[in-house]
C-alpha cells in the first residue's frame, strides 16, 4: 500500500528567485516565510509555533531563529524554482502535476492586439479599440482586457454584463481569444455590474490596461459566472490522471479541486483551512492506495490582503493539520510532500504574488536519516517525485525529474 499526499501552502515562498525584481525591483527582497516569522516576533511579541514544519525540515532550507535546525524525522528537504513564467496559482499547480509550461509566456494584451482582433473578426465579431486604449470592445458589450488581479501579463479576461449578453456568448468570445493567446489563462467573466463596464477601466502595473473587476460590483451583485480557459495541456500526462489510470484513488482538495483536471478524481473544494485538512485526513484514512493533492488557500488570501498576522495564524493552523497527517502516514511506502506554488509576501507593499523559491519537504516513514536535496529546477520535479513514490513512471509525465534518485529513497 502506498499513500502520497501533496499539501500546497498557497503563496508560501522562501526567498526571491534571481529574476524576482524584473517587474517590481522591490520584489528582489521578497521572503514570505522569513518576513511572516519576523513580523510575528516584532508585532505579536512571540514566535510562531511551527513545530511540524520545523520537523519536516523547513529550517534546513530556510534558516531562521524561530525554525528548528535539526529534525529526528526521516525527511528529505530542499527548495524548488517555479519552472514557469511569473507567479501564478494555476500555472504553479499545472506545472507541479507534470505539465510543460515552456510555451506559455507572460504577455500584455497590447502586444497581441493584431492576432486577437484578427481571430475575433474571423469568428464574425465586431471589434474595436476602446477609446484608443489597448483593450478591445467586442460586439459593443464584451471587453477583452488584461487581468488586473494577477501579476501583469499572466492572464487575460473577457468580461461582459449578463443583461447585455448571456454567458454562453461571453464564453464563446473568450474561447476565440484563448485560441491565439500565449498566456496561462483566459478567464470568461459574466455578471451584474453597477454600471457600464467602460467606466471601470483603469491602468494596471507594468503597462497593463483592464477592468477593475472588484469595483464593477460583479463579485457582490449575485449571478456571477466564471470559466477559466487554461493553456492547452495534455492532462493525460499529469500526475492525477496517471495515478487514476493505474487504479490509484485520487482526491483533490481545496483550490486543487477547482483547477486540476482528472475525471476520475474525488473533488473536495474548500477554502477554510480546517476544512481542507478535514477532507485530506478523510481521504488518507480510506483503505488502499491514495494520491491526495490539497491546497491551503487562506495563506494566499492573507498575502493578497497584506495581512502578515493573518498569514501567521494560517501557518500555525496548517502546522497543526500537518501534525495529524504525519501521524497517519506511517507506512514505509507513504509520502507527505509539503510545498508551495509561488510566494505572496504580505509585507512587500503590494497585493500581487511574489516570484520566490518554494520549499519541498518530504516525509519518508522509516527511511534512513535526513537528506538535503539540491535545488529543483521546476515544480514539475515534485510531481515526478510523487509519481515515483506511487511506483508510477515519472517519464510518463510531460515534464519533471525525480528529486530522490537513490533506490532507497523514492
Amino acid at each position: 500500500m502506498s499513500r502520497t499526499v501533496i499539501v500546497v501552502i498557497d503563496g508560501f515562498g522562501i526567498g526571491a528567485m534571481p529574476d524576482a525584481g524584473a517587474l517590481r525591483p522591490g520584489d528582489a527582497a521578497a521572503d514570505t516565510c522569513g518576513h511572516v516569522l519576523d513580523h510575528a516576533r516584532t508585532a505579536g511579541a512571540r514566535a510562531l509555533r511551527l513545530p511540524v514544519l520545523g520537523a519536516l525540515g523547513l529550517g534546513l532550507v530556510h534558516p531562521h531563529p524561530d525554525l528548528a535546525r535539526r529534525t529526528r524525522l526521516p525527511v528529505a528537504a530542499g527548495r524548488a524554482a517555479l519552472g514557469y513564467p511569473g507567479a501564478d496559482t494555476f500555472a504553479g499547480h499545472q506545472t507541479m502535476m507534470g505539465a510543460d509550461f515552456s510555451q506559455v509566456t507572460v504577455a500584455r494584451l497590447a502586444e497581441h492586439l493584431e492576432e486577437v482582433t484578427g481571430a475575433l473578426r474571423a469568428a464574425g465579431h465586431r471589434v474595436e479599440l476602446l477609446d484608443g486604449r489597448p483593450l478591445l470592445a467586442v460586439d459593443g458589450c464584451v471587453l477583452v482586457h488584461d487581468n488586473l488581479e494577477a501579476d501583469p501579463g499572466i492572464n487575460w479576461n473577457a468580461t461582459g454584463r449578463l443583461e447585455d449578453l448571456p454567458f454562453d456568448g461571453i464564453l464563446a468570445i473568450a474561447r476565440t481569444v484563448r485560441s491565439v493567446a500565449p498566456v496561462a489563462r483566459v478567464i470568461a467573466v459574466g455578471g451584474h455590474a453597477d454600471g457600464p463596464l467602460p467606466g471601470y477601466v483603469r491602468a494596471g502595473d507594468g503597462g497593463t490596461v483592464g477592468l477593475d473587476t472588484p469595483a464593477t460590483g460583479v463579485y457582490r451583485n449575485g449571478g456571477l459566472e466564471v470559466q477559466h480557459l487554461g493553456a492547452p495541456l495534455d492532462h493525460t500526462r499529469q500526475l492525477p490522471d496517471l495515478a487514476a489510470r493505474a487504479g490509484i484513488p485520487v482526491t483533490l482538495v481545496g483550490k486543487a479541486a477547482d483547477i486540476l483536471a482528472c475525471e476520475a478524481a474525488v473533488r473536495r473544494p474548500a477554502v477554510p483551512t480546517a476544512d481542507v485538512f478535514a477532507h485530506t485526513l478523510e481521504a488518507v484514512r480510506a483503505p488502499g492506495d491514495a494520491l491526495v493533492v490539497a491546497n491551503v488557500q487562506e495563506s494566499d488570501l492573507a498575502g493578497h490582503q497584506q495581512d502578515p498576522d493573518g498569514y501567521g495564524r494560517i501557518l500555525e493552523q496548517a502546522d497543526a493539520g500537518l501534525a495529524a497527517l504525519v501521524s497517519l502516514l506511517d507506512r514505509p511506502g507513504d509520502r507527505l510532500v509539503v510545498t508551495g506554488d509561488h510566494g505572496n509576501d504580505p509585507t512587500i507593499g503590494h497585493a500581487y504574488h511574489t516570484r520566490e523559491y518554494v520549499p519541498v519537504l518530504i516525509h519518508r516513514p522509516r527511511a534512513a536519516g535526513v537528506e538535503l536535496l539540491p535545488d529543483a529546477a521546476s515544480l514539475a520535479d515534485v510531481g515526478a517525485t510523487a509519481a515515483a513514490a506511487l511506483s508510477l513512471d515519472p517519464a510518463a509525465l510531460a515534464n519533471g525529474t525525480r528529486l530522490l534518485p537513490s533506490p532507497a529513497s523514492p
